[in-house]
């Protein structure tokens, strides 16, 4: 069984690059010295400090895996592969709301490296599919949980 392909602009993959040297170099460091302090207090069996250094360890250790894991499955999206005709991964799209006339620009990316908060949506998200292969000027519908919304695609760009 093939991996999943993680789709990932330049900016995403050295975002994800120097989390994993984070964790590698600095926190794995820091996780060791509190596991280190806690088994000073003495008996691990019921020292809570000791509990909660392994956890945070496990999810140290677990998310380097992750990182690891979509980096080696990794293709990156250049700015000279995004398409000014139809919106793909690394557009930028300004769309605008058919019923309230506002207009939004978001950015196309892929879904490890979405964030709402900076308008990064995801091409699996319900806005991303439904304009995903779409031409400036063309109506889209978005199903919502509270119904349907049509946006127009004004503009692409990288």
């Amino acid at each position: 069984m093939s991996e999943k392909e993680i789709i990932l602009t330049p900016e995403g993959l050295k975002k994800l690059e120097e989390e994993l040297e984070h964790l590698k170099s600095v926190k794995r460091r820091e996780v060791a010295e509190r596991i280190k302090v806690a088994i000073g207090y003495g008996d691990i069996s019921e020292n809570s400090e000791y509990d909660d250094a392994k956890n945070e360890q496990a999810f140290v250790e677990g998310r380097i895996i992750t990182l690891e894991k979509m980096l080696r499955n990794a293709r990156i999206i250049n700015n000279e592969d995004v398409d000014l005709n139809a919106v793909s991964i690394g557009s930028i799209v300004t769309l605008k709301d058919m019923e309230f006339g506002d207009t939004v620009e978001y950015t196309i990316v892929g879904t490890a490296e979405s964030d709402p908060f900076q308008n990064k949506i995801s091409n699996e998200s319900p806005v991303g599919k439904a304009i995903l292969g779409k031409q400036k000027g063309s109506l889209v519908e978005v199903s919502v949980p509270a119904g349907t919304i049509q946006y127009e695609i004004i503009d692409i760009k990288k």
